[in-house]
């Protein structure tokens, strides 16, 4: 037995194994890298940080290098330890000489060095890639062919994934990074970012202020009927309109009634309609993003909502759609006080009109917002009825008591949310205040 020959062999063993090894540590290294942080240090001047970046500039190359180097290593340790194992050893088993390759291979050759990559991942993907590019270099063409031919079988394949799908799983993915980032970003950022996620799922008719509730000047009422509304309005800007909301004359921008004031005290209709401004109309179904968008095209800050037949349905202004990112404006308490209210014992009387979503946001719960906006639809669609007062059910972990109906609607209802969300309305930073 030639035993410099065996050493000569068991050396060749170790190499293969050991660019193996390499192979392996470098592919979960470099994919385990952040590619953001990466692009700031590469654009403060970090050498090692821009040689990682066009490795990861075409994924599909790097990926078909990888795999060719690992690989090639791997079959061409398993000849020669096969070969050695029959010249140096006759009648070994074959099972038994598989067996151990397999066991050195996947624990040397792939746990080991792919658990530390996955631990220090910048310092192997830094010295990784001084040899990665030349060779990528190097094997340009064999890898560019071997991609080609990939693509070839593949083809028949491919079905293709919609774009709106890849959004919305980015969007999701971008969402768990936001809720597993922990203290590295402050809860009050936290939720800003969500809701600016939040716009393309959110639409007008979800956040506008109902038809019932919009605070409108009827221009064909009395003169000093007009001038009273006009003095006592506490908005800015005002839909006025001729006998019905439908019938909108436009909107009048108080600041320019101020400057007609300062002219002359005696300004009559026709002065006042002289300062209208057409009104702006959006879709029921409109997104938040896409609205938001609008709202910067038009130079426009209010919206008269509009359902499918053309009819006035709502009003929506920006500082809706900027609450649905920053939260309220004002406090949480003083704006759910005058449609929830908490009890004793740990319900909560809730007005038929108030939104479901916003109760939602407010109290932490999980009520329904696919289908009817506001809790007296809610209830209605829930039970095909109109009920009376006392009339209870279940609506999933729920319990709600109607506590008042008016004719068709719900004026009032109870909700026994479930334990654990009996608390208070949320705060603008996401907390929750006291009672």
């Amino acid at each position: 037995m030639d035993l410099n020959l065996l050493y000569l062999t068991v050396a060749e063993l170790v190499g293969l194994l050991v660019i193996s090894a390499y192979f392996s540590a470098s592919e979960t290294a470099v994919m385990a890298l952040n590619r953001h942080r990466l692009q700031q240090w590469a654009q403060s001047g970090h050498a090692e940080a821009g040689r990682v970046l066009r490795l990861l500039g075409k994924p599909d190359r790097f990926i078909a290098l990888m795999l060719l180097g690992n690989h090639f290593a791997k079959v061409l340790l398993i000849q020669v330890a096969t070969l050695t194992a029959l010249q140096w050893w006759v009648g070994t088993n074959l099972l038994l000489t598989t067996a151990s390759i397999t066991l050195v291979l996947v624990v040397f050759g792939e746990v080991l060095p792919k658990t530390l990559a996955a631990i220090y991942p910048e310092r192997v993907a830094y010295p990784a890639a001084r040899l990665l590019l030349p060779l990528m270099r190097v094997f340009q063409p064999l890898i560019m062919l071997l991609n080609a031919a990939t693509q070839l079988l593949l083809t028949p394949f491919q079905r293709g994934v919609p774009r709106a799908a890849l959004d919305l799983t980015e969007r999701e993915e971008l969402r768990t990074a936001l809720q597993e980032a922990g203290a590295m970003i402050p809860q009050k950022h936290r939720d800003m970012l969500v809701g600016l996620l939040d716009l393309e799922n959110v639409t007008v008719e979800d956040i506008m202020v109902p038809r019932t509730e919009i605070v409108a000047i009827d221009l064909d009422k009395e003169w000093l009927d007009v001038v009273d509304q006009l003095t006592t309005c506490r908005h800015t800007r005002v839909p006025c309109y001729h006998g019905n909301l439908d019938d909108v004359a436009g909107i009048l921008h108080l600041r320019n009634l101020s400057r007609l004031l300062r002219q002359s005290r005696d300004f009559t209709l026709t002065d006042l309609e002289a300062l209208l401004v057409p009104p702006h109309f959006v879709p029921l179904g409109a997104n938040l993003y896409t609205q938001l968008i609008n709202f910067q095209l038009a130079r426009q800050r209010l919206a008269l909502v509009v359902d499918e037949y053309g009819d006035i349905a709502g009003m929506v202004t920006v500082d809706d759609l900027l609450e649905q990112v920053v939260g309220e404006f004002t406090s949480a308490t003083q704006l759910n006080s005058r449609e929830v209210s908490r009890q004793a014992d740990g319900s909560f009387v809730v007005e038929g009109s108030a939104n479901v979503r916003e109760l939602n946001r407010g109290y932490g719960w999980s009520l329904p917002e696919r289908g009817p906006k506001t809790l007296n639809g809610l209830i209605l669609e829930a039970l095909e009825d109109i009920p009376e007062a006392g009339t209870s059910f279940r609506l999933g972990e729920y319990t709600i008591e109607i506590v008042q109906g008016s004719g068709h609607t719900v004026r009032n209802a109870r909700i026994f949310p479930p334990a654990g969300l009996t608390r208070g309305p949320r705060t603008a930073s996401g907390n929750f205040s006291a009672e």
